[in-house]
């Protein structure tokens, strides 16, 4: 970002006079809020859209299809609609906390995008400690969601403030030292720094370097999933036990921000774990320029786009865990298993060299192994759809 704000600048004449830093301060900010005003906050209404039109395809519903073709601007329709809605407050709640709750998850959240890199230019702050920092202000989110249910003054909204503030908190450790077997292998805590280890083909990336980091993988995967409040672990919000959870009495603008917020997070959540796991904006070397970083762009959004859709599928085919199982899954065997993994990736970086041949086979035969396994389950999934006569699938009538 630095270098793309020096040709701006020396496009317009600037010499480098004067506070160098306040300029760079003010363009990197004018920038920062250009990519959340214009790219992610739609971005969050268009996911709400398309989780509503996925569920309902898994129900044999129909789903939003009147607000523009195939109803795509349902979302649009749904924020004017909160945004005119009356915001009230109820008469015994901390009127002040009450107030500043959303707006801390919305700032906790969409915080983290300052240091996501989408191309190897494209980044607003590429900070030394890029995964410590995300760790860090994502962890305001479940702040604002303990905040919001003690000020509602509602016994379901301070149940669900409890839930999240056991469930995030907990969850926080596997995702962590999962994260760290992937600083281990990578060297540096730069997310950028992070991507450059890896490489554009799936043998290079982390998931597939060690069995321990493809066992991290999906560690750090159910961690973010818990620490989203995504199903099955979405137990602040449960709607069958808790009406709303921390949102039961909040309404208009205030609520539209803790839903931005939530689908925003799916966003937040693949991408740490494109660039974690899955080789970020790597790509081959066929372009320069502009070009390249296009390209780039596209395939980083391609990787979290596809985590994104395996996130509401989850949702909409697993039920909900139970409190105590919940807790479970975090302490017996999520925290441990990541210290095992931290350990392991420790001790297999010293024995195995990166290049050896035996590394790069056992890359390549987890390569070929999860090929095999998205085959069949593909397979499994066109069967079943021929079996339930489900669209083209249908068996034709003889003639």
């Amino acid at each position: 970002m630095q270098q793309l704000l020096d040709r701006i600048l020396a496009s317009l004449g600037w010499t480098g006079e004067g506070p160098t830093q306040i300029v760079y301060f003010l363009g990197m900010l004018f920038f920062a809020v250009a990519l959340l005003r214009v790219c992610f906050t739609p971005f969050a209404g268009v996911v709400s859209w398309a989780e509503r039109r996925i569920a309902a395809r898994m129900q044999s519903r129909v789903g939003p299809n009147r607000v523009g073709p195939q109803g795509i601007l349902q979302w649009l329709a749904d924020g004017l609609k909160c945004v005119l809605k009356e915001d009230l407050i109820p008469e015994d709640a901390d009127r002040l906390l009450f107030r500043v709750a959303p707006y801390l998850v919305f700032c906790g959240l969409f915080g983290a995008f300052a240091v996501l890199p989408f191309s190897r230019h494209l980044v607003i702050a590429d900070l030394d400690v890029g995964a410590f920092y995300v760790m860090a202000i994502t962890s305001l989110v479940p702040l604002g969601i303990i905040m919001s249910g003690w000020a509602s003054n509602n016994k379901w909204s301070l149940l669900g403030g409890m839930r999240s503030a056991a469930q995030i908190i907990s969850y926080e450790i596997p995702a962590a030292l999962s994260l760290l077997a992937v600083i281990l292998a990578a060297g540096t805590l730069s997310l950028q720094g992070i991507i450059r280890a890896q490489g554009w083909s799936p043998a290079d990336w982390f998931v597939f370097r060690n069995p321990f980091l493809f066992t991290g993988f999906f560690y750090f995967f159910i961690a973010n999933l818990a620490e989203g409040n995504r199903t099955p672990f979405d137990l602040p919000e449960a709607e069958s036990e808790l009406v709303a959870g921390y949102t039961t009495e909040y309404s208009g603008m205030r609520f539209a921000f803790f839903m931005l917020a939530e689908w925003a997070n799916l966003y937040v959540i693949a991408a740490v774990v494109t660039v974690a796991f899955l080789g970020g904006w790597n790509v081959p070397a066929i372009a320069d320029g502009a070009l390249l970083t296009l390209l780039e762009m596209v395939v980083f959004a391609l990787k979290s786009f596809a985590v994104v859709f395996v996130i509401i599928w989850i949702r909409w085919t697993l039920p909900r865990l139970r409190v105590d199982q919940m807790m479970l899954v975090c302490w017996k065997y999520l925290v441990p298993l990541s210290f095992l993994n931290v350990l392991g990736t420790a001790v297999w970086m010293m024995i195995v060299p990166e290049e050896s041949l035996f590394g790069r086979a056992f890359a390549w035969a987890l390569v070929l192994i999860a090929a095999l396994i998205a085959a069949l389950f593909g397979w499994r999934v066109r069967k079943n759809l021929v079996d339930a006569g489900v669209g083209r699938f249908a068996a034709k009538p003889i003639s």
